[in-house]
């Protein structure tokens, strides 16, 4: 399978299972105590859950996000609400 050149890249960084810090995010999907949803610059999501999650910045012209709370995983790929009704 072929590499997509159209995607950009990013980076995530977890300190300590505390603080999280995302390069290459274009938006905010969706977000709580418990889960936050990235839309990541080439389409792709990411998925961040953990307890006690606060968003503590947000830039969208320089695409960095970071938040705070206990990061118990991140993960890529969610489906779109379309996606889980129309099945």
């Amino acid at each position: 399978m072929q590499e997509r050149n159209d995607l950009k890249n990013h980076s995530v960084h977890i300190e300590q299972k505390k603080e999280l810090s995302v390069v290459g995010v274009e938006s905010v999907v969706a977000f709580s105590d418990v889960k936050i949803v990235l839309a990541l610059t080439g389409g792709e999501k990411m998925n961040v859950v953990g307890t006690g999650l606060k968003i503590t910045g947000f830039s969208k012209n320089s695409g960095s996000f970071t938040a705070e709370g206990n990061v118990l995983g991140v993960s890529y790929g969610a489906k779109s609400i379309a996606s889980r009704i129309f099945k």
